[in-house]
Protein backbone atom coordinates (compact mmCIF):
# COMPACT_ATOMS: atom_id res chain seq x y z
CA UNK A 1 0.00 0.00 0.00
CA UNK A 2 1.32 3.42 -0.91
CA UNK A 3 2.07 5.76 1.97
CA UNK A 4 1.75 9.51 2.01
CA UNK A 5 5.05 11.32 2.07
CA UNK A 6 6.06 14.92 2.38
CA UNK A 7 4.12 17.76 3.96
CA UNK A 8 0.69 16.04 4.07
CA UNK A 9 2.11 13.12 6.04
CA UNK A 10 2.76 15.45 8.96
CA UNK A 11 -0.70 17.00 8.93
CA UNK A 12 -3.69 15.67 10.79
CA UNK A 13 -7.09 15.39 9.14
CA UNK A 14 -8.16 18.40 11.19
CA UNK A 15 -5.31 20.50 9.82
CA UNK A 16 -6.26 19.55 6.28
CA UNK A 17 -9.92 20.37 6.88
CA UNK A 18 -8.93 23.70 8.38
CA UNK A 19 -6.88 24.49 5.29
CA UNK A 20 -9.97 23.98 3.14
CA UNK A 21 -11.99 26.32 5.34
CA UNK A 22 -9.18 28.88 5.39
CA UNK A 23 -9.24 28.76 1.59
CA UNK A 24 -12.97 29.55 1.65
CA UNK A 25 -12.31 32.49 3.94
CA UNK A 26 -9.52 33.65 1.63
CA UNK A 27 -11.94 33.57 -1.30
CA UNK A 28 -14.16 35.96 0.64
CA UNK A 29 -11.21 38.29 1.22
CA UNK A 30 -10.44 38.20 -2.49
CA UNK A 31 -14.07 39.09 -3.16
CA UNK A 32 -13.69 42.07 -0.86
CA UNK A 33 -10.64 43.25 -2.79
CA UNK A 34 -12.76 43.71 -5.93
CA UNK A 35 -14.85 46.41 -4.27
CA UNK A 36 -14.69 50.08 -5.24
CA UNK A 37 -12.21 52.20 -3.29
CA UNK A 38 -14.85 53.88 -1.12
CA UNK A 39 -16.21 50.53 0.05
CA UNK A 40 -12.74 49.17 0.69
CA UNK A 41 -12.21 52.14 2.98
CA UNK A 42 -15.47 51.35 4.80
CA UNK A 43 -14.30 47.75 5.09
CA UNK A 44 -10.97 48.86 6.50
CA UNK A 45 -12.60 51.11 9.12
CA UNK A 46 -15.24 48.55 10.05
CA UNK A 47 -14.94 46.76 13.39
CA UNK A 48 -13.18 43.45 12.82
CA UNK A 49 -14.32 40.16 14.31
CA UNK A 50 -13.16 39.64 17.87
CA UNK A 51 -12.86 35.88 17.27
CA UNK A 52 -9.37 34.82 16.12
CA UNK A 53 -9.47 32.86 12.89
CA UNK A 54 -7.87 29.73 14.34
CA UNK A 55 -10.33 29.75 17.27
CA UNK A 56 -13.26 30.31 14.91
CA UNK A 57 -12.45 27.40 12.60
CA UNK A 58 -11.49 24.95 15.33
CA UNK A 59 -14.61 25.68 17.40
CA UNK A 60 -16.78 25.62 14.30
CA UNK A 61 -15.51 22.19 13.29
CA UNK A 62 -15.81 20.89 16.86
CA UNK A 63 -19.44 22.01 17.00
CA UNK A 64 -20.14 20.66 13.53
CA UNK A 65 -18.98 17.28 14.81
CA UNK A 66 -21.46 17.70 17.68
CA UNK A 67 -24.19 18.54 15.17
CA UNK A 68 -23.52 15.18 13.52
CA UNK A 69 -23.99 13.49 16.91
CA UNK A 70 -27.15 15.51 17.50
CA UNK A 71 -28.55 14.49 14.13
CA UNK A 72 -27.76 10.83 14.86
CA UNK A 73 -29.65 11.19 18.14
CA UNK A 74 -32.65 12.80 16.42
CA UNK A 75 -32.80 9.90 13.96
CA UNK A 76 -32.20 7.28 16.67
CA UNK A 77 -34.92 8.63 18.97
CA UNK A 78 -37.35 9.62 16.21
CA UNK A 79 -37.39 13.26 17.29
CA UNK A 80 -38.93 16.02 15.19
CA UNK A 81 -37.06 19.33 15.18
CA UNK A 82 -37.97 22.66 13.57
CA UNK A 83 -35.63 25.65 13.71
CA UNK A 84 -36.83 29.05 12.47
CA UNK A 85 -34.33 31.66 11.29
CA UNK A 86 -35.74 35.16 11.15
CA UNK A 87 -34.22 38.62 11.15
CA UNK A 88 -33.51 41.65 9.07
CA UNK A 89 -32.27 41.23 5.52
CA UNK A 90 -28.51 40.53 5.39
CA UNK A 91 -28.41 39.73 9.12
CA UNK A 92 -26.53 36.46 8.53
CA UNK A 93 -29.25 33.80 8.64
CA UNK A 94 -28.03 32.09 5.51
CA UNK A 95 -24.43 31.95 6.70
CA UNK A 96 -25.42 30.19 9.92
CA UNK A 97 -27.70 27.75 8.09
CA UNK A 98 -24.84 26.92 5.71
CA UNK A 99 -22.50 26.13 8.62
CA UNK A 100 -25.13 24.01 10.37
CA UNK A 101 -25.81 21.88 7.30
CA UNK A 102 -22.23 21.79 6.00
CA UNK A 103 -21.27 18.39 7.43
CA UNK A 104 -24.52 16.68 8.41
CA UNK A 105 -26.61 14.20 6.43
CA UNK A 106 -28.97 16.02 4.02
CA UNK A 107 -31.31 13.02 3.95
CA UNK A 108 -32.66 13.81 7.41
CA UNK A 109 -32.02 17.55 7.54
CA UNK A 110 -33.40 19.97 4.99
CA UNK A 111 -33.65 23.72 4.51
CA UNK A 112 -37.00 25.28 3.59
CA UNK A 113 -36.95 28.70 1.93
CA UNK A 114 -40.36 29.27 0.39
CA UNK A 115 -40.93 31.81 -2.39
CA UNK A 116 -43.71 34.40 -2.34
CA UNK A 117 -47.13 32.71 -2.15
CA UNK A 118 -48.97 31.96 -5.37
CA UNK A 119 -52.45 33.34 -6.04
CA UNK A 120 -53.90 30.00 -4.94
CA UNK A 121 -51.85 29.92 -1.75
CA UNK A 122 -53.02 33.41 -0.87
CA UNK A 123 -56.55 32.02 -0.54
CA UNK A 124 -55.50 29.16 1.80
CA UNK A 125 -55.36 29.05 5.55
CA UNK A 126 -52.23 31.07 6.24
CA UNK A 127 -50.21 28.25 7.82
CA UNK A 128 -51.26 25.72 5.20
CA UNK A 129 -48.28 26.06 2.89
CA UNK A 130 -45.84 25.62 5.77
CA UNK A 131 -47.43 22.48 7.22
CA UNK A 132 -46.28 20.07 4.42
CA UNK A 133 -42.67 20.98 5.21
CA UNK A 134 -42.87 20.04 8.90
CA UNK A 135 -40.68 17.09 9.92
CA UNK A 136 -41.54 13.45 10.31
CA UNK A 137 -39.84 11.39 13.02
CA UNK A 138 -36.06 11.56 12.77
CA UNK A 139 -35.96 14.78 10.76
CA UNK A 140 -34.63 18.32 11.27
CA UNK A 141 -36.14 21.16 9.25
CA UNK A 142 -34.50 24.59 9.09
CA UNK A 143 -36.82 27.38 7.91
CA UNK A 144 -34.96 30.23 6.23
CA UNK A 145 -37.81 32.62 7.01
CA UNK A 146 -41.11 31.17 8.08
CA UNK A 147 -44.72 31.93 8.89
CA UNK A 148 -43.41 35.05 10.65
CA UNK A 149 -43.30 36.71 7.25
CA UNK A 150 -46.82 37.87 8.09
CA UNK A 151 -45.61 39.73 11.17
CA UNK A 152 -42.71 41.30 9.26
CA UNK A 153 -42.37 41.86 5.54
CA UNK A 154 -46.04 41.22 4.68
CA UNK A 155 -47.19 43.68 7.30
CA UNK A 156 -44.62 46.40 6.63
CA UNK A 157 -44.89 46.18 2.84
CA UNK A 158 -48.71 46.13 2.88
CA UNK A 159 -49.11 42.57 1.53
CA UNK A 160 -51.30 41.78 4.54
CA UNK A 161 -53.90 44.12 6.02
CA UNK A 162 -54.23 44.82 9.72
CA UNK A 163 -57.08 42.35 10.06
CA UNK A 164 -54.93 39.55 8.65
CA UNK A 165 -52.02 40.54 10.87
CA UNK A 166 -54.25 40.57 13.94
CA UNK A 167 -55.61 37.15 12.98
CA UNK A 168 -52.04 35.88 12.67
CA UNK A 169 -51.12 37.12 16.14
CA UNK A 170 -54.23 35.46 17.51
CA UNK A 171 -53.52 32.16 15.77
CA UNK A 172 -49.76 31.70 15.96
CA UNK A 173 -49.46 30.92 19.70
CA UNK A 174 -52.14 28.25 19.36
CA UNK A 175 -50.49 26.90 16.20
CA UNK A 176 -47.10 26.63 17.87
CA UNK A 177 -48.56 25.06 21.02
CA UNK A 178 -50.23 22.51 18.75
CA UNK A 179 -46.86 21.74 17.17
CA UNK A 180 -45.34 21.30 20.62
CA UNK A 181 -48.16 18.94 21.69
CA UNK A 182 -47.54 16.89 18.56
CA UNK A 183 -43.96 16.31 19.70
CA UNK A 184 -42.21 18.89 17.52
CA UNK A 185 -39.28 20.70 19.12
CA UNK A 186 -39.61 24.29 17.88
CA UNK A 187 -36.66 26.68 18.21
CA UNK A 188 -36.93 30.29 17.00
CA UNK A 189 -33.96 32.57 16.26
CA UNK A 190 -33.98 36.27 15.42
CA UNK A 191 -30.76 37.67 13.91
CA UNK A 192 -30.20 41.29 14.87
CA UNK A 193 -27.85 43.78 13.22
CA UNK A 194 -27.44 47.53 13.42
CA UNK A 195 -28.59 50.03 10.84
CA UNK A 196 -24.98 50.81 9.90
CA UNK A 197 -24.02 47.18 9.45
CA UNK A 198 -27.00 46.48 7.21
CA UNK A 199 -26.14 49.52 5.10
CA UNK A 200 -22.60 48.22 4.65
CA UNK A 201 -23.74 44.71 3.70
CA UNK A 202 -26.26 46.05 1.21
CA UNK A 203 -23.58 48.24 -0.41
CA UNK A 204 -21.33 45.17 -0.63
CA UNK A 205 -24.07 43.33 -2.50
CA UNK A 206 -24.80 46.25 -4.81
CA UNK A 207 -21.17 46.57 -5.89
CA UNK A 208 -20.33 42.87 -6.10
CA UNK A 209 -21.82 41.13 -9.19
CA UNK A 210 -21.43 37.73 -7.50
CA UNK A 211 -23.64 38.82 -4.60
CA UNK A 212 -26.21 40.96 -6.38
CA UNK A 213 -28.63 38.03 -6.60
CA UNK A 214 -28.97 38.28 -2.81
CA UNK A 215 -30.43 41.78 -3.09
CA UNK A 216 -34.13 42.03 -3.96
CA UNK A 217 -36.43 45.05 -4.31
CA UNK A 218 -37.90 44.05 -0.94
CA UNK A 219 -34.45 44.30 0.61
CA UNK A 220 -34.03 47.83 -0.71
CA UNK A 221 -37.40 48.83 0.66
CA UNK A 222 -36.43 47.42 4.06
CA UNK A 223 -33.79 50.15 4.26
CA UNK A 224 -36.43 52.82 3.68
CA UNK A 225 -38.75 51.28 6.28
CA UNK A 226 -36.19 50.45 8.95
CA UNK A 227 -38.21 51.96 11.78
CA UNK A 228 -41.43 50.25 10.66
CA UNK A 229 -39.63 46.91 10.71
CA UNK A 230 -38.34 47.71 14.19
CA UNK A 231 -41.84 48.40 15.50
CA UNK A 232 -43.18 45.26 13.81
CA UNK A 233 -40.39 43.18 15.35
CA UNK A 234 -41.06 44.54 18.83
CA UNK A 235 -44.77 43.70 18.63
CA UNK A 236 -43.95 40.26 17.24
CA UNK A 237 -41.73 39.50 20.24
CA UNK A 238 -44.35 40.81 22.67
CA UNK A 239 -47.15 38.68 21.24
CA UNK A 240 -45.43 35.46 20.13
CA UNK A 241 -42.76 34.82 22.77
CA UNK A 242 -44.47 31.87 24.46
CA UNK A 243 -43.00 29.32 26.92
CA UNK A 244 -43.52 26.47 24.45
CA UNK A 245 -41.55 28.33 21.75
CA UNK A 246 -39.58 31.32 23.03
CA UNK A 247 -37.56 33.67 20.84
CA UNK A 248 -33.77 33.71 21.00
CA UNK A 249 -31.96 36.80 19.69
CA UNK A 250 -28.57 36.39 18.01
CA UNK A 251 -26.41 39.50 17.79
CA UNK A 252 -25.27 39.40 14.17
CA UNK A 253 -22.89 42.31 13.54
CA UNK A 254 -19.90 39.98 13.96
CA UNK A 255 -20.66 37.10 11.60
CA UNK A 256 -18.19 34.68 13.14
CA UNK A 257 -19.39 35.26 16.68
CA UNK A 258 -23.00 34.97 15.52
CA UNK A 259 -22.37 31.61 13.86
CA UNK A 260 -20.55 30.15 16.83
CA UNK A 261 -23.03 31.54 19.37
CA UNK A 262 -26.06 30.29 17.47
CA UNK A 263 -24.71 26.79 16.85
CA UNK A 264 -23.55 26.45 20.46
CA UNK A 265 -26.99 27.56 21.66
CA UNK A 266 -28.77 25.16 19.30
CA UNK A 267 -26.71 22.25 20.62
CA UNK A 268 -27.80 23.18 24.15
CA UNK A 269 -31.52 23.07 23.30
CA UNK A 270 -31.75 19.32 22.81
CA UNK A 271 -30.32 16.83 25.28
CA UNK A 272 -28.51 14.20 23.27
CA UNK A 273 -25.95 11.44 23.63
CA UNK A 274 -23.69 9.67 21.21
CA UNK A 275 -25.55 6.89 19.45
CA UNK A 276 -23.88 3.46 19.58
CA UNK A 277 -22.84 2.28 16.13
CA UNK A 278 -21.71 -1.14 15.01
CA UNK A 279 -18.03 -1.12 14.03
CA UNK A 280 -17.53 -0.59 10.31
CA UNK A 281 -14.90 -2.52 8.40
CA UNK A 282 -14.08 -2.20 4.75
CA UNK A 283 -14.64 -5.51 2.93
CA UNK A 284 -12.01 -6.84 0.61
CA UNK A 285 -12.59 -6.11 -3.04
CA UNK A 286 -13.47 -9.11 -5.19
CA UNK A 287 -11.04 -9.47 -8.07
CA UNK A 288 -11.98 -11.36 -11.21
CA UNK A 289 -8.78 -12.30 -13.06
CA UNK A 290 -10.71 -12.68 -16.32
CA UNK A 291 -12.17 -9.15 -16.20
CA UNK A 292 -10.57 -6.56 -18.43
CA UNK A 293 -11.47 -2.94 -17.94
CA UNK A 294 -12.93 -1.39 -21.07
CA UNK A 295 -11.18 1.52 -22.74
CA UNK A 296 -13.60 4.43 -22.84
CA UNK A 297 -13.61 7.07 -25.58
CA UNK A 298 -11.54 10.12 -24.61
CA UNK A 299 -14.42 12.50 -25.35
CA UNK A 300 -16.23 11.16 -22.27
CA UNK A 301 -13.62 12.64 -19.97
CA UNK A 302 -13.58 16.17 -18.60
CA UNK A 303 -10.42 17.82 -19.87
CA UNK A 304 -7.64 18.06 -17.31
CA UNK A 305 -6.78 21.76 -17.43
CA UNK A 306 -4.75 21.72 -14.24
CA UNK A 307 -2.32 18.90 -14.92
CA UNK A 308 1.29 19.22 -13.84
Amino acid sequence: MATDTGENAEKSWLDLELEDDFDEELEQEIDDSRLPAELREMLHNRTKSTVPRDVYFRDLMRMQAELVKLQDWVVYKGLKVVVLFEGRDSAGKGGVIKRITQRINPRSCRVVALPAPSDREKTQWYFQRYVPHLPAAGEIVLFDRSWYNRAGVERVMGFANEGQVEQFFSDVPAFERMLARSGIILIKYWFSITDEEQQFRFLMRIHDPIKQWKLSPMDLQSRVRWEQYTKAKEEMFARTNIPEAPWFIVEGNDKKRARLNCIAHLLDQIEYSEVPHDPVSLPERVFNPEYERATLPPELYVSDRYHD
